[in-house]
């Protein structure tokens, strides 16, 4: 192999000179240093280093264009910087994640700075890689990249909770169902890469039906939604009860459900449903709610769902009943559902309950795996549908259904109207008509609180 040894290389005319040819290899020495004072192309990237791979385990002074893996396992470790030449550059890691314990500390050489300053640079961030390069006699040294090995691959994790009557597993996913109060504590929150966030469904109980061809009950409010943020702490829960029917005498209307809640999110008891009895007219409408309750016969007036109001709606509108003058067979309006308004009653009905909403997609369909210790068919699973609104009370057959999601169906004659279902938020069905046409009661809520605990 020829060599030629020369001190400089200048150009002949003007001021570039090319080595070789395209697809030529030159080799540059291991510890050999390239100073680029004026611009250099071709030559790779400017600013990085070439790593040395014999891990530093004790004190040493580096050279210009050099990395280094520097193992602080058993101490700190001194690393004193080369002389500053503008463009030089130095780096290091931290071999085995233990500098945040013992730093890896930069020393300056002579008057050079680090940073502007004098000091020496600590290193003390676990898993960190520092990369400085040598501008003026002002500034010194200066950090022109950092990162750390956490930043280039997350372990996922996952949360962990507690809380509710009943904890169900469904393939990677935990659900947390409330039938009545309690708590859901949140001991472990895990990251985006696993799970740091919840599902929510809240159901707030059913309102009450009314007597004497009366309203049905709204449907308790319907809340889901399929990212919330759930910090480690404990959340109460409450679980809303149905609403009580009203019996005859009087042209009272059925009892309201109560709210249910999580955290931050309420969901509004269903509305009763409004009485058929007294005079043409007389006060007697659906009361408002998370679904508002049907107007009662002779009074008409269905009320207005989604109150308060949120976004999305948690409920819709009762259906108006029979109004003054209207031939027979008469009825209450139906209960408004969480998707469906109540029907109204128009000389031959249909009066029924508005539908519910189902728990998909967040929790799946029909038949749900979710098992509650109180609810319809003691140990079976829970319908896939909550919040439905109750039928409206008639005259005469045909009896008025409730909605889908337990809403209980109107009656006929001098009888009851049907419960709204426990734990679905279902409003009740009105009673038939007088004198012995009583209301049902609205059906309990549910809180469903589902995460991702593995993978």
């Amino acid at each position: 192999m020829s060599e030629v040894k020369v001190n400089k290389i200048s150009p002949r005319s003007g001021t570039e000179v090319t080595l070789g040819d395209s697809g030529d290899t030159f080799t540059i020495p291991s510890g050999a240093t390239i100073n680029n004072q004026g611009t250099a192309t071709n030559f790779g990237a400017t600013g990085s280093a070439s790593w040395v791979t014999t891990v530093k385990t004790t004190d040493f002074t580096a050279v210009a264009g050099e990395g280094y893996f520097v193992n602080s396992t058993s101490g700190e470790i001194d690393v004193t910087l080369p002389a500053g030449t503008a463009g030089a550059v130095v780096a290091v890691a931290d071999y085995a994640n233990t500098c945040d314990t013992n730093n890896i500390i930069l020393k300056q050489n002579g008057s050079d700075k680090i940073e502007g300053s004098t000091d020496d640079f600590p290193v003390n961030q676990e898993g960190v890689a520092v990369t400085l390069v040598f501008v003026d006699s002002t500034k010194g040294w200066i950090v022109t990249d950092t990162g750390q090995s956490s930043d280039a691959s997350v372990v996922p994790t996952y949360m962990t909770a507690s809380g509710g009557n009943t904890t169900t597993t469904v393939g990677d996913f935990k659900v947390h169902a409330f039938t009545g109060p309690g708590t859901f504590t949140v001991s472990s929150v895990g990251n985006a890469a696993g799970s740091n966030t919840v599902q929510y469904m809240v159901v707030a109980g059913g309102g009450g039906g009314s007597n004497s061809n009366g309203g049905g009950g709204g449907a308790g409010g319907f809340r889901m939604a399929s990212c919330f943020t759930a910090p480690a702490a404990g959340y109460p829960i409450t679980v809303g009860a149905g609403g009580g029917g009203h019996s005859p005498p009087g042209a009272t209307a059925g009892g309201d459900g109560g709210v249910s809640t999580f955290s931050t999110i309420t969901s509004a008891g269903g509305g009763g449903g409004g009485s058929g009895a007294g005079p043409a007219g007389a006060a007697g409408p659906g009361r408002v709610g998370g679904s508002g309750g049907g107007g009662g016969t002779n009074n008409e007036c269905g009320a207005a769902g989604n109150t308060p109001p949120t976004d999305p709606p948690q409920g819709n509108n009762g259906g108006d009943g029979a109004g003054p003058g209207t031939p027979q067979p008469q009825s209450g309006g139906g209960g408004g559902g969480a998707a469906a308004v109540g029907g109204t009653h128009d000389a031959g009905g249909p009066a029924a309950g508005g539908n519910g909403s189902p728990a998909a997609p967040i929790f799946g369909s029909a038949p749900q795996p979710y098992y509650i210790a109180n609810g319809p068919a003691n140990g079976a699973s829970v319908c896939g549908t909550f919040a439905g609104g109750g039928g409206g009370g008639r005259q005469g057959a045909p009896v008025y259904p409730g909605g889908t999601g337990g809403g209980g169906n109107g009656t006929t004659g001098p009888a009851t109207g049907a419960n709204g279902t426990t734990n679905t938020g279902g409003g009740a069905g009105g009673g038939g008509y007088a004198p012995a046409g009583a209301g049902g009661n609205g059906g309990s809520g549910i809180v469903l609180i589902r995460y991702k605990f593995q993978n």
